[in-house]
């Protein structure tokens, strides 16, 4: 299992948008096969950005949502909204205290 990260920034005027596209569409992705957990930030000094934590158990799962139609349509409706490029990382846990 690896955890995805994705940094997105937002025009301002936009960020309602996302919010909406987010509501609709967080459980269809965190129930796409392969996905364990799914989270999203805000920061706390730039209300714009905002970052989504997924747990993905595969990197084939990460890839096989990434081609999906589900992906397809959630990004072509969230990367309009951008301000930035977004940034992404695969990271592996190597620890976790709860």
């Amino acid at each position: 299992m690896f955890v995805r990260i994705v940094k997105m920034s937002f025009e301002p005027s936009r960020i309602d948008e996302f919010l909406q596209i987010f509501q609709q569409s967080k459980e269809k992705i965190r129930n796409f096969k392969g996905c364990n957990f799914l989270e999203l930030y805000r920061d706390k000094k730039n209300d714009n950005i905002f970052f989504t934590y997924s747990y993905w158990e595969s990197e084939k799962d990460l890839e096989n949502y990434r081609n999906s139609v589900l992906f397809k349509e959630v990004w072509g409706n969230t990367k309009v909204l951008f301000n930035r490029f977004p940034e992404a990382w695969s990271v592996d846990k190597i620890v976790s205290l709860t």
